[in-house]
C-alpha cells in the first residue's frame, strides 16, 4: 500500500489539491481536519464552549458517545456523525475555530489515531491534515507540506465561504486564519510543523491545476523508486 502524508496550515488549499490529486492517482483521500471538524461539531451541539476551562474535561467525557465515520460515497468523501451525513455543516467557521481547540486535546487524538492509520492499512491513501507526516503516518512514502502566504490562503477561504453562501468578510477571515495558525502551531500535542523528508510545495503562485500536477508527480516518481 502507498500512503501520502499531506499537512500544512488552513486554506493552503490542502482539501481539494489533495481531494483531486488522488482522483487522478486512484487512491482514497482522507480528509483528517474533517474528523475533528466533526467531534467540534458534537460538542457544540452539546452546549459544551471552548472558552470554558474545563473544556477539555468535558470533551473528553463526551467521546464515549461520539462515533465518526468516513464513507466514500459517488467518489466524494462524507463524514457521518453518529450516523449523520454532517459534511457541509462542519465546514462552518464557527465548527473550524472549535476544531482547533478540539485538536489539541491529546484523549481526542488518539480517538481518533487509529481510525486513521486503519484506512491507510487497507487502501493506497492520500491523507490531509496537521500532523500527518509527523505522527499519524509517519511511515509514509511521500510526505508533502503545503502552503501559501497568509493572505492568499485568506482569499481563498474567503471565497469558498461565500460561495457557500456564508456571510463573512476579508478581514475576517483573515483574522481567524491568523490565530488558526498560532494555535496549531503552537499546541502541546502534535503541532503542525513540516515533517522530516518532507517536500515543500508553495502554492502562492500556483494555479490549483498546477498544484494537482505537482502532487501527482511527486508521488508518481516516488511509486518508481
Amino acid at each position: 500500500m502507498i500512503s501520502v502524508a499531506m499537512d500544512g496550515p488552513v486554506g493552503a488549499g490542502k482539501s481539494s489539491v489533495a481531494r483531486e490529486s488522488a482522483k487522478k492517482l486512484g487512491f482514497i483521500y482522507v480528509d483528517t481536519g474533517a474528523l475533528y471538524r466533526g467531534v467540534a461539531l458534537y460538542t457544540v451541539r452539546k452546549g459544551v464552549s471552548d472558552s470554558d476551562e474545563s473544556f477539555a474535561e468535558k470533551v473528553e467525557a463526551l467521546l464515549d458517545e461520539i462515533t465518526v465515520e468516513i464513507k466514500i460515497e459517488n467518489g466524494e468523501q462524507h463524514i457521518f456523525l453518529c450516523g449523520e451525513d454532517v459534511s457541509e455543516e462542519i465546514r462552518l467557521p464557527k465548527i473550524s475555530m472549535v476544531a482547533s481547540s478540539v485538536s489539541q486535546i491529546p484523549a481526542v487524538r488518539a480517538f481518533l489515531l487509529e481510525l486513521q492509520r486503519d484506512i491507510a492499512k487497507k487502501n493506497n491513501v492520500l491523507m490531509d491534515g496537521r500532523d500527518i507526516g509527523t505522527v499519524v503516518l509517519p511511515e509514509a512514502q511521500v510526505k508533502i507540506f503545503i502552503t501559501a502566504a497568509p493572505e492568499i490562503r485568506a482569499k481563498r477561504r474567503f471565497e469558498e465561504l461565500v460561495n457557500k453562501g456564508v456571510e463573512t468578510t476579508l478581514e475576517q477571515v483573515l483574522g481567524d486564519l491568523n490565530r488558526r495558525d498560532y494555535q496549531d502551531s503552537h499546541r502541546a500535542a502534535a503541532p503542525l510543523k513540516m515533517a522530516e523528508g518532507a517536500v515543500l510545495l508553495d502554492t502562492s503562485d500556483l494555479t490549483f491545476e498546477q498544484s494537482v500536477e505537482s502532487v501527482v508527480g511527486l508521488v508518481k516518481k516516488a511509486m518508481q523508486l
